[in-house]
């Protein structure tokens, strides 16, 4: 089974998107709630696919992005941001982001990202 890695500093909406993943059986869940705790946490568990938010406290979707792609050039991760964040999701795919979702999220492109991601 995947494991996804679920970050966001929301955690109303790390639940909403575990609950899509689980209820579809893309995989098991490990949560982080900023940068810097995802980065440490990608390094332990090694999960096959990172959901990022991009606007977080501590260490941002975009640093984090950076760092995990630095240790890992081949870390699956894709973007997770609000409306109107066009030019940070441009920043996150040059930063080595793979693909990206608009909140409020639609579970069928969040099933659609994350299957594409995991083929």
């Amino acid at each position: 089974m995947s494991k996804i890695m679920i970050v966001d500093d929301a955690a109303f909406m790390r639940m909403m998107i575990k609950d899509i993943i689980t209820k579809n059986n893309l995989g098991s869940v490990i949560e982080a709630e900023d940068g810097s705790v995802a980065v440490e946490k990608y390094n332990q568990e090694k999960p096959d696919l990172v959901l990022m938010d991009i606007t977080m406290p501590e260490m941002d979707g975009i640093q984090a992005v950076r760092q995990i792609v630095k240790k890992d050039p081949n870390a699956k991760i894709v973007m997770c941001s609000a409306m109107g964040q066009q030019a940070m999701v441009i920043e996150a795919i040059q930063a080595g982001a793979k693909d990206f979702i608009v909140k409020p999220f639609q579970p069928d492109r969040v099933i659609e990202a994350v299957k594409k991601m995991l083929k």
